[in-house]
């Protein structure tokens, strides 16, 4: 019995001595990081789909491509499109669009190969193939520093065209060409957030893209630069440029025409790095022109004044 004129200690687990020996174990970790949270088994399982899908995008970008099809075959073949094989299902029945295909592959000297369709199936990842499937090679890009040596070599004052975040590959087939067709020596593609030549670029370039000189620079920014250092000036299409079209006096001396994405146009530091900007007059009411067809615009108005001055 407890003696009412004694002092007793504290009483072990009454908060007392014991309780002031004990340690915290610091704040509660996130959901996401404990391995028995189901946030954390869905963020782990995320993190590994997203792993994949980056390692088939890289096997996509290094490997080759497989057109699956028959309007989107044939449209290739017609265009040139380097190819490697068309593959034909067995038992298909045989409409003009799959002879035509196996004429002109026997003709450019492709392999044409029967296989079952389920194999086919495969090869195409599923498509909806309709019997053919043409398989393209990776495209083989040029060097930056290749197209300005192509430039100066060619007798003419250097025309290049740089694409800023154009993501659509439509859009970047139909730049290509109208690089082609109005004198350009070469087309440069940044690393990052940009469309690569697809077979669906190809096709839109009309095979253009075979003879065109297409690099892809590892920063853009940093090789606009290189490029203005090497005297040659950087022009930018703009809905708000410093002059319109008509007023292009830097058009017959060395360039670099950069086209800007198809949403946001122009990116900062690309602009920065402009010596001029430069936009289009339209009719009021009209949307602005998406950047394929805006590039034609100016590159065209370019071969027209270089055409007048060679007249002189």
């Amino acid at each position: 019995m407890r003696n009412p004129g004694s002092k007793k200690g504290a009483v072990v687990g009454s908060g007392g001595q014991k309780s002031k020996g004990l340690q915290g174990k610091g704040p509660t970790p996130k959901a996401t990081e404990r391995p028995n949270h189901p946030a954390y088994k869905r963020a782990n399982a995320a993190a590994k789909a997203e792993q994949v899908r980056s390692q088939r995008r890289k096997a996509a970008e290094n490997g080759p491509e497989t057109v699956a099809g028959r309007n989107p075959v044939v449209e290739c073949l017609r265009a040139g499109i380097p190819a490697t094989a068309l593959y034909v299902a067995l038992g298909i029945d045989a409409d003009d669009r799959v002879a035509e295909a196996v004429q002109l592959a026997a003709t450019r000297g492709i392999s044409v190969l029967e296989v079952q369709r389920g194999e086919l199936d495969r090869i195409t990842g599923g498509a909806m193939h309709q019997g053919l499937g043409l398989q393209v090679p990776p495209y083989e890009y040029a060097e930056p520093r290749d197209l300005l040596k192509i430039a100066t070599q060619s007798g003419r004052p250097p025309l290049l065209v740089a694409l800023d975040g154009v993501t659509d590959p439509r859009n970047l087939g139909a730049v290509v060409r109208s690089a082609a067709a109005f004198g350009a020596h070469g087309v440069v593609l940044p690393q990052r957030r940009s469309a690569g030549i697809t077979a669906v670029a190809w096709r839109t370039s009309a095979g253009t893209a075979a003879r065109m000189p297409i690099a892809v620079a590892t920063n853009l920014t940093r090789q606009l630069k290189e490029w203005a250092d090497a005297g040659l000036m950087i022009i930018g299409l703009d809905a708000d440029g410093d002059v319109d079209v008509d007023g292009l006096d830097l058009a017959t001396g060395p360039l670099v025409v950069v086209v800007g994405s198809e949403g946001r146009g122009l990116s900062r530091l690309v602009k920065e790095t402009c010596d001029q900007t430069v936009s289009i007059p339209m009719s009021a009411g009209v949307e602005s022109l998406n950047a394929s067809v805006a590039a034609g615009v100016v590159l065209a108005e370019i071969a027209r004044r270089r055409r007048l001055e060679l007249r002189g």
